[in-house]
């Protein structure tokens, strides 16, 4: 089963795998409708990119369905992203789609429908584990591209039945080698925004779907003092700079969403800096959990450079990162994904 989002990496998935003589089934997963302009229609399940990979497919002579997961989007990806930006946290709603809707609920329905193998247009790599029946999940080739931060939850039983036959492309590479093939989505431009929100605006869905959280508060800086109003602290994020509608001497950046007190806390950008973090959830790809302190690279945003840390164990499934150096605007609810080279070794959710 290849999850074709219509785009140029699943089609060349698709592509690939019925070249290498694989029986391959191409499936779109409709996760979202428009919703009177609040909620967009989320464009990698829209019609036309249904459209595109079902014209793929055509010419490929291979089977394919639209799956609707609209509930499940709902409740695992649109509901946990404004609840979390209810509380304070920055949430990644790319994570949570791939952890609840392609790695879970796709999955089962393939194992259901008694398909071997989900293959997907993620650049990431799956390698046999050395001296081990496992497998370990590793960087994308091109780092440009790299997508392991976002699957970083996956565990044995996934790896055992995934495939990523792209991982070992740069994008360029996946282009032309769609081109080669006639595919007719081989120039489809890529989205960068939150698929379900219009214009990649998130704050204008806040104030649709959830007005009970943007309550008005004081904006205060690292002493305390009052400096101004905030419209709500959902519509701030960590390290924010603009927007703050504030005037002083210094750039005053966002240091702190304060929900105890409803206060926006704000100063100048070394105090944004951060020496560590409190990691919950976490998993680890070869299912161990550790015992001692180690070392490793760690991520803390999806296109941010990992950097070295510690990471010890602590009681209650926690984790303390402890930076090598001091690292700008951690933001809690984004995850911290940790790296042994191009090897993911796993990666929670940021807490505090």
């Amino acid at each position: 089963m290849v999850a074709m989002s219509g785009g140029v990496d699943s089609s060349l998935v698709a592509a690939l795998l019925a070249e290498q003589g694989h029986e391959v089934t191409g499936v779109t997963m409709h996760l979202w409708a428009d919703d009177d302009e609040r909620l967009a229609e989320s464009l990698c399940c829209s019609q036309e990119m249904t459209e595109s990979a079902r014209r793929v497919c055509a010419q490929l002579d291979i089977p394919y369905y639209v799956f609707n997961y609209q509930k499940e989007f709902r409740r695992h990806v649109i509901d946990y992203f404004l609840r979390e930006y209810g509380q304070g946290y920055t949430p990644n709603p790319c994570l949570e789609c791939n952890r609840e809707i392609k790695f879970r609920a796709l999955m089962n329905r393939a194992e259901t429908l008694g398909f071997e193998y989900v293959a997907t247009g993620h650049y990431a790599r799956i390698v046999a584990a050395e001296g081990t029946s496992g497998f370990s999940l590793q960087r994308a080739r091109d780092l440009d591209k790299d997508q392991s931060y976002m699957l970083h939850m996956l565990q044995q039983a996934d790896l055992a039945r995934l495939m990523f036959p792209i991982g070992e492309f740069s994008k360029p590479e996946v282009r032309a080698l769609a081109a080669e093939r006639g595919l007719a989505s081989a120039d489809r431009p890529e989205s960068q925004d939150i698929c379900f929100v219009p214009g990649g605006d998130y704050r204008n869905l806040l104030r649709e779907e959830t007005p009970q959280h943007l309550i008005p508060g004081p904006i205060v800086d690292t002493e305390g003092r009052t400096l101004g109003q905030h419209n709500g602290l959902p519509l701030y994020t960590i390290g924010q700079r603009r927007g703050l509608g504030l005037t002083s001497k210094e750039p005053l950046f966002v240091v702190e969403l304060d929900t105890a007190r409803n206060a926006l806390v704000v100063g100048p950008l070394a105090a944004t800096m951060r020496q560590g973090c409190t990691v919950e959830r976490a998993t680890f790809v070869d299912e161990s959990w550790p015992q001692e302190p180690f070392s490793c690279m760690v991520q803390v945003r999806a296109h941010a450079d990992p950097v070295a840390a510690t990471v010890e164990p602590l009681e209650g499934g926690l984790l303390q990162v402890a930076f090598a150096e001091p690292q700008k605007a951690i933001s809690p609810g984004q995850a911290a994904v940790f790296y042994a080279g191009d090897r993911v070794l796993g990666g929670g959710r940021i807490a505090r």
